[in-house]
């Protein structure tokens, strides 16, 4: 159980990182495959950016704070189910 759960995590976290890097390149993003990570990681990401502006109007640090959050919430997770499971 717990090794399926931190694989999700950790494969989540390769699209999320992913994404952030497609978006420094604008062809790339409207590809398939960034229109496709679009529609994955962006409802995860649009929770931290309502709360968190863009630095200087360009720097979003959003998906930096989101990984931290994504990583939490799997240990948490983790925490839980090793509390029940046994």
């Amino acid at each position: 159980m717990y090794g399926y759960i931190g694989t999700l995590i950790e494969i989540y976290t390769y699209m999320l990182i992913a994404y952030v890097l497609l978006s420094w390149l604008p062809s790339a993003k409207e590809s398939f495959i960034g229109e496709m990570l679009g529609k994955l990681c962006e409802p995860y990401l649009s929770i931290f950016r309502r709360f968190i502006p863009p630095i200087g109007g360009m720097i979003d640090i959003s998906p930096i704070v989101a990984l931290i959050a994504l990583r939490f919430i799997g240990e948490g997770i983790r925490a839980v189910l090793s509390f029940f499971v046994r």
